[in-house]
């Protein structure tokens, strides 16, 4: 049994469909928002009931249609939980499996064209995004990409796949539709028999022009597709301050900023609390004060300072939004270009969605752990 592979000829993207014959239960992977009509017809054709939208990545060369076939077939949406799609239900780790009728698609953790970035395998067929292309391989030049671990995911997780596994990828300029672990083990240019300094040296070399929808695109599918009007556009702007600091941001630019390396994600809330509550794992710990009325952490201003080291901006998380306006502040006054972000970790104790925002860090999907 094969996908039905879908392909848009504007942004050269494959969309991929997926179902069990029994229970006509689909899943749709990489589905694009110009192209909603033909998905739909497709499911009404085949008699399908559209279970999950899913995504490889955070796409930067068109508009995921995710939340609105959500809205539409009753499905669920799922995306990696490294990408920041906080609209996503399902937040996918490595090894994770979602289930339609009697078939089930386990996800792969896959680094590199994007931090998040994720392959899913269905039976013998793995279905690659932008991690691996026929013979070529997704860029890792922006949105936190790293040709290191670009080359890991292909040559450790992939590759380690049966030869005979099917690829489909996400993207193909050329008119092919599907290849073989085995045929990229022996036969991509960029990685077979390459060491990862020979690859990582052809990625640096690839100077390829910036995606044109980038900035259209990105801020969209970190909201499914759906926050592509005026309000999601704010939702992905810094706003001015009120005090002196550089401003606010949502939780969702504020990961969008730390994935692409523009930012530090500061953390300003005590040791207590983070192992009470919560963490978001990579964040940079430094205590604003212990308790109100408790003195301020003295080291915090050389630990801030560190933090910012190479000129990078500061977005300050602390339990709702109270402290990391202050240690904005402060952050502002020893030179350093600082933003509050809305809501903090928990968001409004009472419920309430305040300044425009909804829930805390949390409750967006963004990535966090307890302990």
């Amino acid at each position: 049994m094969k996908p039905l592979q879908l392909f848009d000829p504007a942004s050269s993207t494959y969309t991929y469909v997926l179902f069990d014959q029994g229970s006509r239960e689909a899943v749709i992977i990489d589905p694009v928002d110009e192209q909603i009509d033909r998905d739909l017809g497709i499911l009404r054709e085949y008699g399908l009931k559209l279970v999950w939208t899913l995504e490889t990545h955070a796409h930067a060369d068109h508009i995921t249609s995710a939340g609105k076939l959500a809205e539409l077939a009753g499905a669920r949406t799922a995306a990696p939980e490294g990408c920041g799609i906080g609209t996503a239900a399902v937040q996918l780790r490595h090894g994770d499996t979602l289930r339609f009728g009697a078939e089930s698609l386990a996800a792969l953790h896959t680094p590199g064209h994007t931090a998040g970035s994720m392959c899913f395998v269905w039976r013998d067929h793995v279905f690659t995004g932008d991690t691996l292309l026929i013979h070529g391989c997704g860029r890792t030049d922006f949105q936190s990409g790293s040709a290191r671990d670009l080359y890991r995911s292909l040559t450790q997780v992939l590759f380690a796949l049966p030869d005979a596994t099917t690829v489909w990828p996400g993207h193909d300029y050329q008119g092919r539709s599907h290849s073989t672990i085995g045929q990229e083990k022996t036969g991509n240019p960029r990685v077979a028999g390459k060491t990862e300094d020979e690859f990582v040296a052809i990625m640096d070399a690839l100077n390829l022009p910036r995606p044109r929808r980038i900035d259209e695109a990105v801020p969209a599918n970190l909201t499914s597709g759906l926050r592509h009007d005026a309000d999601g556009v704010l939702l992905m702007q810094p706003r001015p301050a009120q005090a002196a600091y550089a401003g606010d941001v949502s939780p969702q630019l504020a990961w969008h900023w730390v994935q692409s390396g523009e930012a530090v994600l500061v953390d300003v809330r005590t040791d207590a609390e983070r192992e009470w509550v919560g963490f978001v794992p990579g964040a940079v710990n430094v205590a604003w004060k212990q308790w109100p009325g408790m003195v301020m952490n003295p080291l915090f201003d050389s630990q801030i300072q560190a933090a910012a080291a190479g000129g990078r901006k500061l977005v300050l998380l602390c339990r709702s939004g109270v402290r990391s306006v202050a240690a904005a502040k402060r952050a502002t006054e020893l030179g350093l270009q600082a933003y509050n972000i809305l809501e903090g970790f928990e968001g409004d104790p009472d419920g309430n969605a305040h300044r425009g925002n909804r829930g805390g860090w949390r409750h967006h999907g963004l990535p966090w752990r307890q302990n």
